[in-house]
Order: C-alpha cells, then structure tokens, then sequence
C-alpha cells in the first residue's frame, strides 16, 4: 500500500507543517467546515451533479475503484459536472468527493482522464482537503479572511503557496499510478495540445519553455514582477510542473516506489517472512533471506 510520505514532495510537506504550526488554524478550519459549509458543498453536488456508479455511466465510474484500491484508499463519492471547462476536485473533511467535468471528457483521452483521478486522489491521500476547501473559501468569499481579520493576508499567502506545492505531490501520485509519461501529456493536453491535432506534442520542446521562462526570471526586476502575479496562483505552471515529474520519474524514489509496487502484486512469496518478491530479486527486501 502507498504511504504519502513515499512520494510528497518535500515543499508541500515542509508547509504543510508551517500551516499546522498557526496556533489554532486547523481547529478554526475544522470546526468552519463543521458548522454547515461541507454540508452544503455536498448539497449541492448532489443536487446539481450526476453521482457516477456501477449504474450510472459505469465506463467512466468503473476506471475510480482500481484507482483507490491501488492507492489503499477508501473510495469517495464521484461526480460529473456538466461545464466545458476542463477542470476537477476533490472535496469534503469527513465526507469526501472527486467531481470532473465534462471538459475534460472531450479534452482528454481515457487514459489522461485515468491521471487525472489519480491526481485527485493524492489530494485525499496526502491529506490535503481541509487546507485545501478552506483556501478556496477565503480566495472566491473571503468568510473567513473577514473573521481572522488583519490576520489572513500572510495566512492567505501561505496557502497559496501551499495549494501550488501540493499539486506537485498528486501529480507524483498521478505518475504512480499512470505513468510520469502520462501525466506529461495531460498537462500538455491542458495547455494546448488538442486531440483534433494529428501530431503529439513534442514534450522535450515544450519543457524547454521552462528552461527559458527560468531565463527571464533570472532578471532580479522580473523576479520580483512576477512573484507579485504567483502569489495569488492556486497551480504550477503547466511547463514546469512537466519538467517536475519528468524529472522525478526518473528519480531512485520513484523507481523504488514502482519496484514495491510490482513486488506486491507478484505471486512469489518468500518463504522466510511471506513478503512479496520479485523474481529477479536474489534476496528478500523485507528480511534480507536469499531467495
């Protein structure tokens, strides 16, 4: 089974223990969300949204339950959104739920749709929901910027930055389940890369839009400029956050994390501690027999 801490990425961890060290913050969020705002958010899904099941669109609902068995997670709710806009969410403390839009059905391919449930999913499995459904609160109502008062503006600034590390770590969790590669071509898919087009992106080419958007940042006045613009940004850039996980799939973590992986699902057992191994292994990983 995946573990968070086998994969998130190491800025969303360090501020998401900046944010549990504001005294009092998780318990004003948890006690906001309990008096009534994910009851609503759930209100609303379910009267507006269709709730996919075995029965209702099943080709669709059918590609979440591998998806979370994978992760070990327990199943949430999953919606579809009638909006051509190509987005999705996850939501709810106690409760949870992934809802895509429509958009996405006509932008991307199934297997880009795949990543993106996975994506949503790392947000459940690294804990993200609650600093994440407040963050949104405080960006498009701003209830609870107006009852923290003064005391919201380095707050709201800490989460943004935090919102844009945390989707780092579930596109790691994307790449898990799909494959680095694939989460590459969903991001460029969002960007630009339309199916209707009969040649596929050239990813390397559009990685290096980073490498030369890294080039003007350099300038310490651009530096500054456009901090001013990303402080208010909820996700990475779409060229950078390629360059990420390209990057990290190739990475010892990752390959680590895939070899565990392909180890549990393999029928051979050692016969020392009965931990899955895999056939090229000469030793067990678990307790060290010769195989």
């Amino acid at each position: 089974m995946i573990k968070a801490a086998d994969f998130i990425h190491p800025e969303d961890a360090a501020a998401i223990a900046q944010l549990e060290s504001v005294p009092g913050l998780s318990y004003l969020m948890k006690k906001y969300m309990e008096i009534g705002y994910e009851v609503i958010y759930h209100s609303l899904y379910m009267s507006t949204a269709i709730r996919l099941s075995p029965t209702q669109y099943p080709e669709l609902y059918n590609r979440l339950p591998p998806i979370c068995q994978k992760l070990g997670i327990e199943q949430p709710d999953f919606y579809l959104v009638m909006d051509p806009y190509p987005n999705a969410c996850t939501f709810g403390d106690t409760r949870k739920f992934i809802a895509i839009n429509t958009g996405l059905l006509e932008e991307l391919t199934m297997e880009e749709v795949d990543s993106v449930i996975a994506h949503e999913c790392g947000h459940i499995i690294c804990r993200h929901t609650l600093y994440h459904n407040i963050a949104l609160e405080i960006f498009n109502r701003g209830n609870l910027s107006q009852l923290l008062g003064q005391l919201s503006k380095p707050i709201v600034y800490a989460l943004y930055y935090w919102m844009r590390k945390s989707e780092l770590s579930c596109d790691r969790c994307a790449a898990i389940v799909t494959s680095p590669e694939m989460v590459a071509s969903t991001q460029a898919r969002l960007a630009g890369a339309s199916t209707k087009l009969q040649s596929k992106i050239n990813l390397d080419e559009w990685i290096s839009q980073a490498d030369d958007f890294d080039k003007i940042d350099a300038n310490m006045w651009n530096k500054l400029v456009f901090l001013q613009k990303l402080l208010n940004m909820t996700h990475p850039m779409g060229s950078v956050r390629v360059r990420e996980i390209l990057k990290w799939g190739q990475s010892d973590q990752y390959k680590n994390i895939m070899a565990s992986l392909n180890a549990e699902t393999s029928s051979k057992r050692c016969p020392e501690c009965g931990a899955s191994v895999q056939d090229e292994w000469l030793f067990c990983q678990n307790c060290g027999m010769k195989l």
